[in-house]
């Protein structure tokens, strides 16, 4: 009697041990850590996202700067893309993420400093520093899919972009607490809500550095090397050689760049040509949130796609929806419901290509290459968005909003001929080979 149960004890730590091994069960702590920490990190985003603006207005003394928080965001997601992959690669997920959230963190410090000191210099660097926090949340998709097998990688990287949601839900309320709280520790008010970030970006880093153990892409490096042929070794290149060398990867990087370029494009300007037609801000607030609730609402229904109908197809599906979109942009310009209507459609057209072309990349490259080719996959979507916004303002003066509508169509356009084709090559093989 005594002898069992003494033997308890080890039993249960035989299961426990025998839980951590389990790879579903690895797999679905990994996605249970990544959701709590992009919320955070989503709450951290969305505190300061509309307050950069503003800030940046202040500081500098004209609105015509309130641009360049958007502009000097998305080029410091762009320049820490690649560090923080190159990072994970050697560290492991849980190294790369963490650091990404405190650079992040200390990036709405700055911000605090620049605006204490109105000295608009720092706050631009605030802002390229606050920009590791989007690369961060760009890099944990990825995170979701390195212990996923192929019949579920689609859903676990949905899941973590929907948890994206609620913080940037949640985030711009925390605008006049922020003030609030910046009235108590004597700092100005616009900077009160990086005080929330920075909070909010130090608990995603311990999440991220106490969660994610055993660390995911550690994880899956050790069982690709256990299965590998004893003395081979994975060749190591850097990730844009591996997209010059990998169709399939080429392709779905491609397919999210211009996606999301011609989101950026288009949604950028739709608060501008609604205001100048007349819209008041209700419609406008409307018209943006019903885009956001677009973008990533539906995420796992899109993750549920590409796992039952093929990565590809979903593809086809995201760019249907973004050419659907933008013709409607075109032909209803002057109107108020059909631009709100094309913006949802641009919401579900981001979300199913990005969602869907993510986890094709994911699957096309092996695991020892997975991190340096998402890396570049980040860098190219953000500076494709960059130059998407960009060009937007130029070509809406020039062309006006239908013009511009039709003008990011076109490369839409290009890439869903390329997916037709790709389709088509692969109906030809499947026929050949029966």
């Amino acid at each position: 009697m005594n002898r069992r149960q003494d033997d308890q004890p080890d039993q249960q730590q035989d299961q426990q041990r025998g839980r951590e091994h389990d790879p579903r069960d690895q797999q679905r702590r990994v996605i249970r850590v990544l959701v709590v920490a992009q919320i955070l990190g989503g709450v951290g985003a969305g505190a300061t996202l509309s307050l950069g603006a503003l800030l940046a207005a202040e500081t500098s003394g004209s609105s015509a700067w309130s641009g360049m928080a958007a502009t000097m965001s998305t080029l410091g997601a762009a320049a820490a893309a690649v560090p923080l992959a190159s990072l994970a690669q050697r560290k492991g997920r849980r190294t790369g993420l963490a650091t990404g959230a405190v650079v992040a963190g200390c990036g709405a410090l700055l911000a605090i400093t620049a605006a204490s000191l109105s000295l608009f210099p720092l706050l631009l660097v605030a802002l390229v520093l606050l920009g590791a926090g989007s690369a961060t949340s760009l890099q944990a998709r990825f995170a979701a899919t390195d212990l996923a097998d192929d019949a579920t990688r689609g859903r676990s990287l949905a899941v973590v972009v929907w948890s994206t949601t609620i913080g940037a839900v949640l985030g711009p309320n925390l605008f006049e607490p922020g003030q609030v709280l910046a009235g108590v520790l004597g700092i100005p008010p616009l900077s009160g809500g990086f005080v929330f970030s920075a909070a909010a970006q130090a608990a995603a880093a311990a999440v991220y550095s106490l969660g994610l153990r055993p660390d995911p892409l550690l994880t899956a490096l050790q069982r690709e090397a256990a299965d590998r042929p004893a003395g081979s070794r994975p060749e190591r290149r850097r990730g844009l050689a591996i997209l010059a060398r990998n169709p399939a990867a080429r392709f779905a990087v491609v397919s999210i760049a211009v996606g999301h370029a011609a989101m950026v494009s288009v949604m950028s300007m739709t608060p501008v040509h609604l205001h100048d037609h007349g819209a008041g801000l209700t419609i406008v607030g409307l018209t943006i949130s019903l885009h956001v609730a677009g973008m990533y609402a539906l995420s796992p229904v899109f993750g549920w796609i590409a796992d039952r109908f093929g990565k590809t197809q979903g593809i086809l599906c995201g760019q249907l929806l973004l050419l659907a979109a933008l013709l409607t942009a075109w032909r209803g310009a002057g109107s108020e419901e059909w631009v709100t209507a094309s913006l949802i459609l641009l919401g579900l057209g981001w979300s199913a290509c990005v969602v869907s072309a993510s986890a094709l990349l994911a699957g096309a490259v092996d695991v020892a290459e997975r991190a340096p080719v998402q890396g570049s996959s980040d860098l190219v979507m953000n500076l494709a968005g960059a130059l998407g916004g960009a060009l937007a303002g130029p070509s809406l003066v020039l062309l006006g909003y239908s013009g511009l509508s039709l003008g990011a169509a076109v490369p839409v356009a290009v890439v869903l001929v390329w997916t037709l084709t790709r389709l088509a090559g692969v109906r030809t093989r499947t026929a050949a080979a029966a």
